[in-house]
């Protein structure tokens, strides 16, 4: 059974409802044969990662980069999920990733750092983007949330296909 692995730093009401939302959507009653596997970002080690065949990432945005929790996720897995390094040691791109991933980011101002720093690293696994990145700024509203569930949709739905 393909297995959606959820990562995510919640530490707000506003965040917790997106996460709660991309659960929601990924575990709909259209969707079938899809194991849905929720880690708060401190939690997940590769054993996780390399157990799922899709990824939802979830952060607030902080001071313009992801959360310290999902960075910390990234720098505990990364070169066990197959992360590219550089020579130099930095973060290589991987050619043909595979496994597709989401992305949704709570800030209350501005997103663009979080977003960008998570896509640069994410670029560096063998992962694809499979949907558009859920940006929310400010409040958390239906919109938002319906936003969220049809994303968590959207990543079941292409591993119940594959």
């Amino acid at each position: 059974m393909p297995r959606l692995l959820v990562v995510h730093h919640s530490p707000t009401p506003s965040v917790r409802s997106l996460t709660d939302a991309v659960v929601a959507g990924a575990s709909d009653d259209a969707i079938e044969g899809v194991e849905v596997v929720v880690r708060p970002a401190l939690e997940a080690d590769a054993d996780d990662v390399l157990g799922a065949d899709g990824y939802l990432l979830g952060t607030t945005a902080n001071f313009g980069y992801m959360s310290g929790a999902l960075k910390h996720f990234f720098d505990t897995i990364f070169l066990q999920a197959g992360g590219a390094l550089t020579d130099d040691g930095s973060a290589a791109s991987a050619d043909g990733g595979k496994r597709p991933f989401g992305l949704y980011v709570h800030g209350r101002y501005d997103t663009t750092g979080a977003v960008r720093s998570v896509q640069s690293i994410v670029g560096a696994l063998p992962w694809r983007q499979a949907a558009p990145v859920l940006e929310v700024l400010g409040d958390v509203g239906t919109t938002e949330q319906e936003s969220a569930y049809e994303l968590g949709g959207t990543l079941a739905a292409l591993l119940m296909e594959g």
